[in-house]
């Protein structure tokens, strides 16, 4: 996917799982308000290292499934290993890209996270996971709104971060402000009944003060490669970053993240 700006492989597994240790409790209260139960068939679009696919997993119980698709082989069999470790029965893995590759039909439930922020083309991601659902199925977006991203106190290095990552990505095709646009977006797809909520994990202490370090860390080859920053300044924002984070009583946010639910 040429408009991902974040490195993958390892380095990027490491950083989804603590994304996903930061996110769980709203993405979980997400899907428990989206209609998640026990039986139902789901698919988790890009699900990375599968963290969100194993709690599907388990709120489905044994009468249901889930299905975990990603671009990343890396992620996918760390998935896989690690679905095993858990006694996850009843979900799999497969690599496929959702704008390209055959979209399986049939499931009551279709989630995406963090994936339509890349896409060049993020509504016809979206019809396609229109056509993986059942009637009465639902789909379910979580993505950024980088507008909202914020610190205290004030942080240069911060501020520039934000503003080297939505430029990236604005370069590559893909929009750091998707959030505000998709109860509209699921709206032009077709979908009825579109609802919304908003999520924005921050803290004085503990692992969401490091995902802006790290985010910013795996962008740092995209942001060279367009041409943005150079090597030094990138060094430089990191390690203010770096410190920002592990100072005692700085309050470091995600972006705000537009959740989205609604029925097929």
């Amino acid at each position: 996917m040429a408009s991902y700006i974040i490195a993958g492989g390892l380095d990027g597994r490491e950083r989804l799982r603590l994304l996903s240790r930061v996110m769980r409790p709203s993405t979980l209260a997400l899907l428990e308000r989206a209609g998640a139960q026990p039986g139902m068939r789901c698919l988790e679009v890009a699900c990375g290292g599968g963290d969100v696919a194993f709690d599907l997993a388990r709120m489905v119980g044994p009468d249901g499934s889930v299905v975990g698709t990603d671009i990343d082989p890396v992620k996918l069999d760390i998935a896989r290993t690690e679905a095993a470790a858990q006694g996850l029965v009843n979900v799999e893995f497969r690599q496929a890209d959702i704008l390209r590759d055959p979209v399986e039909a049939g499931f009551d439930l279709v989630h995406v996270r963090f994936l339509l922020t890349h896409l060049t083309d993020p509504s016809a991601a979206l019809e396609r996971m229109r056509a993986a659902l059942n009637p009465g199925g639902v789909l379910v977006v979580e993505d950024v709104d980088f507008d909202g991203h914020f610190s205290f106190p004030d942080s240069p290095a911060f501020r520039r971060y934000v503003e080297l990552y939505s430029q990236t990505l604005a370069r590559r095709g893909g929009d750091a402000f998707i959030g505000r646009r998709l109860p509209a977006l699921l709206t032009q797809a077709g979908f009825g009944a579109v609802d919304v909520s908003i999520a924005q994990p921050a803290g004085i202490d503990g692992e969401v003060k490091l995902v802006a370090p790290i985010t910013m860390e795996l962008t740092a080859q995209s942001v060279l490669d367009e041409g943005l920053a150079t090597e030094a300044e990138l060094k430089a924002i990191v390690a203010e970053l770096y410190e920002t984070a592990r100072t005692p009583g700085t309050l470091l946010s995600l972006p705000r993240v537009v959740g989205v639910w609604a029925v097929w």
